[in-house]
Order: structure tokens, then sequence, then C-alpha cells
């Protein structure tokens, strides 16, 4: 039997899975040093966004088992 391929725990953090099966992620830059960013900039940088399709080949690898 061969072994089973364990999922990028960083990977799972990172990426939510729909159930239709898009694979989204959230946008970067808004942790900390805000206080020069206008509030338009981290307005556009809330919610998630659909993973670009040339990365998604990648995210499966690391995400087994999810019904990518």
């Amino acid at each position: 039997m061969k072994n089973k391929i364990k999922t990028k725990r960083a990977a799972a953090k990172r990426y939510k899975i729909t159930s239709t099966g898009k694979v989204l992620r959230y946008k970067s830059g808004l942790r900390h040093l805000l206080e020069h960013q206008s509030s338009k900039k981290k307005r556009n940088k809330q919610g998630a966004v659909e993973v670009a399709k040339s990365d998604l080949r990648k995210i499966k690898h690391m995400l087994p088992g999810k019904g990518l």
C-alpha cells in the first residue's frame, strides 16, 4: 500500500475551497502598518478572491483529498 500524501498545513490555513470547487485566498497587506494606507486601499483589500488559474496545480498538490 502506498503512503498517503499529507496536507501542507500552511496551505490549509491560507486557502478555502468552496462547495463548487473554487479555491479562495485573502489579499495581502492588511496585517500591520495600516495607518499610512488610504481607506480606499484598505477596503479594496478586504474579502476573498479566487486563486489564479496558473497557481491551481500547485495548490491541488498541497491539499490532497479536498475534492479538487
